[in-house]
């Protein structure tokens, strides 16, 4: 549909000098939508993220029953209890949200009705037996197209836990068995083959719920969970766009406030750090269970890296952004182990690849990652004019759109309306703080 299609296009240059806020975190938005949802008692949430994503898990509790009064940036949720859902009358949109979608189908899992899940055409296109595998050997039953949604889920209320070790790093997988494991009998115990986020366990533990965590494993059985009060802290994912813009333009700073540092989802962090980024963590704290800390960002001259893989996971949202970096930085950067990375809302290493060899950068495509030849703190990136295409990834949209901060023409990015799934204020923020992007 043609009139809903957003490009925009950056004029390069400019120096990034703010102090900012930034959209809270979808991730913990999502969660704490459906852990108040299944609550008993009324949840207030403040500050949450208003994004499509986050409106998708929003709409998709109300389908399911749940009373839900909305107002600009606050929640109120009237929990129905663990066996409080009722089936919905119609199939459930989930959007683009694989979060909003495989956590519900964890959940769905235990209730006593069926369901379908559905999404757009990018989710309807991401596989789906990671969790669906789990979940059937706990007594589930799932009818997919092809390992695809759209989702029917057969829910069981005589769940049983099981012992699951996932071969993948995926936060979505462990949450989606966590929430089917508050329905099934016994203990379920889920381990990880490394670090991730653990915004599930931390937001359960806000809600009551008793678990135990031990090295990479969580031990979880079937209980209740109490209404409570959740502020969401700003979104590490989002705000990395921004960090990256103050490194790599010059006499840049740039400080942003109330940011999530959980160590599940600072792998960009640390990543950056390694290549020589001037970044400093101030005012660490806690919020609503979360640690949280201020971010101050300079401009510094970067240098490439080999990525360790152990990074891979707990910077899974970055690497678009990341591989700008690396485009800016002095020497190559190599990066394995990353083949996740091709089924996110588009083929994102396919998609940097392209936009990347369109800014004159000499790249290597890997099927597990990328090998990026940077071009120096010195110099721009030789765009030829041809206009750079987002795939509809709301993230490789806006990694562009940093990227025309270093070129020698204004850079233009096209079908960008995905960036309102996560970051729906991200091209006023652009502006507020000193980046020249206009709608073309």
């Amino acid at each position: 549909m043609q009139h809903h299609r957003l490009d925009f296009q950056v004029t390069p240059g400019g120096t990034i000098t703010a102090e900012l806020s930034g959209p809270r975190d979808k991730s913990i938005s999502q969660r704490a939508v459906i852990m108040a949802s299944i609550a008993n008692g009324t949840s207030y949430i403040n500050n949450i993220l208003n994004s499509d994503d986050v409106n998708s898990c929003i709409n998709a509790m109300r389908a399911l029953k749940v009373t839900i009064e909305k107002n600009n940036n606050d929640l109120v949720v009237y929990g129905v209890g663990k066996t409080g859902l009722q089936s919905p009358k119609d199939t459930i949109d989930c959007g683009n949200s694989g979060t909003c979608m495989r956590l519900l189908t964890g959940l769905l899992s235990g209730q006593d009705f069926s369901s379908e899940l559905t999404g757009d055409s990018s989710l309807r296109n991401r596989p789906m037996s990671r969790i669906i595998t789990p979940l059937e050997q706990m007594g589930a039953k799932i009818i997919a197209n092809n390992n695809k949604p759209p989702l029917t889920i057969i829910g069981s209320k005589n769940l049983q836990a099981i012992n699951y070790k996932m071969n993948i790093a995926s936060a979505q997988l462990q949450s989606s068995i966590l929430l089917a494991a508050l329905y099934a009998k016994g203990d379920t115990q889920v381990t990880t083959p490394s670090t991730i986020r653990d915004h599930t366990q931390r937001m359960l533990t806000q809600f009551g719920c008793k678990l135990q965590s031990h090295n990479n494993s969580i031990v979880l059985h079937e209980q209740q969970l109490t209404a409570t009060d959740i502020n969401i802290p700003v979104d590490f994912s989002s705000v990395c766009f921004f960090m990256v813009a103050a490194l790599i333009t010059k006499n840049s700073e740039i400080i942003l406030t109330n940011v999530g540092i959980n160590t599940g989802r600072i792998g960009a962090l640390t990543i950056l750090l390694q290549m020589g980024a001037n970044i400093t963590c101030i005012n660490k704290r806690e919020l609503s269970g979360e640690p949280v800390a201020d971010i101050i960002v300079r401009s510094s001259q970067l240098q490439g890296i080999n990525i360790a893989s152990k990074y891979v996971a707990s910077a899974i949202d970055e690497w678009p952004i990341l591989l700008i970096a690396a485009a800016c930085a002095s020497g190559v950067t190599r990066l394995h182990g990353a083949k996740e990375l091709r089924y996110k809302e588009t083929d994102r290493i396919a998609a940097i690849a392209v936009g990347l060899k369109q800014l004159g950068v000499t790249v290597i495509e890997h099927d597990d990652g990328i090998t990026v030849k940077g071009i120096g703190s010195n110099n721009k990136f030789n765009y030829n004019n041809i206009a750079i295409e987002s795939y509809h990834d709301h993230r490789i949209a806006m990694a562009f759109i940093i990227a025309g901060l270093v070129a020698d023409t204004p850079v233009t990015v096209t079908n960008c309306q995905s960036i309102s799934t996560s970051y729906p204020n991200f091209i006023t923020d652009a502006n507020n703080i000193g980046i020249d992007v206009q709608l073309v």
